[in-house]
């Protein structure tokens, strides 16, 4: 684990590998140990980095609303600190908002961008409503909220078979502060759409969606690609992707980073 300062706050990630840079970024409630399992293979060929987003893992919090903007500065300034100058971002969930606020601001550092059980759409008002009601609900009964978020991330039928791993990620989770998780929320009810990117950014890009994603509907968001270049891969469960299909995604990743 390294870290570095950024407006006073410690910022925690790590650096592996040799090659072209790729950014993982890891999703609510998440912390960049959720990449453990793909670090190890994608270094083999790539310089690898992880980082743990504001108010999440080992990095601190940086005020009461992380917007996805202040995620990407943040990020930003790693690459400053790194030398990196094109990097291929990869957003789990509320880390492809962070790439996509990124691809937007710093679109001359893009080499591809991967989005995880992730949209470029704008919080609807009914999410942004729940959003609310989580925000008034993990302040009542943090732990219970906590773990009931992470359960409803798998696919009913994966729940049982993946009980172990689940509360593993619940332990994980359950490092979050409160205000991290306030500030998250509240960054991502505030979050652009920006959709616009996978129509008109000029690299490559891969969408990855579960069909039964309780969080975000596949119907709702299949036709994001319909007129872009986007390469679109599907899967049969739900949110955890990087968990419920393991090895299927570690396949699609390495054969996504052979095209940029």
């Amino acid at each position: 684990m390294k870290t570095i300062i950024y407006k006073n706050t410690k910022i925690s990630f790590t650096d592996h590998g040799k090659g072209t840079a790729v950014v993982l970024l890891h999703g609510f409630l998440e912390n960049k140990t959720m990449w453990d399992a793909f670090v190890p293979e994608l270094a083999k060929k790539h310089r690898v980095i992880t980082v743990d987003l504001l108010g999440h893992g080992e990095t601190e919090c940086l005020g009461y609303v992380h917007a996805m903007e202040d995620q990407a500065d943040m990020l930003y300034a790693l690459l400053l600190h790194l030398k990196i100058r094109k990097v291929v971002l990869v957003g789990h969930s509320m880390g492809g908002y962070v790439a996509l606020a990124f691809a937007e601001l710093y679109p001359d550092y893009m080499k591809g961008l991967f989005l995880l059980n992730s949209t470029s759409r704008a919080d609807s008002d009914e999410r942004k409503l729940n959003r609310d009601r989580a925000i008034a609900a993990v302040k009542q009964n943090y732990t219970a909220f906590v773990r009931m978020s992470i359960a409803n991330l798998f696919a009913e039928d994966n729940r049982e078979r993946l009980a172990a791993t689940i509360e593993k990620v619940k332990e994980q989770a359950l490092k979050t502060p409160l205000q991290g998780i306030v500030a998250a929320l509240e960054g991502m009810k505030i979050r652009k759409d920006r959709e616009v990117i996978l129509h008109f950014a000029p690299y490559p890009m891969q969408l990855v969606l579960g069909k039964k994603d309780g969080v975000l509907l596949y119907d709702d968001n299949i036709d994001q690609t319909e007129g872009t270049k986007v390469e679109l891969t599907t899967f049969p469960d739900g949110h955890m992707s990087h968990i419920e299909n393991e090895a299927a995604l570690m396949k699609v990743m390495l054969v996504f980073l052979k095209k940029v």
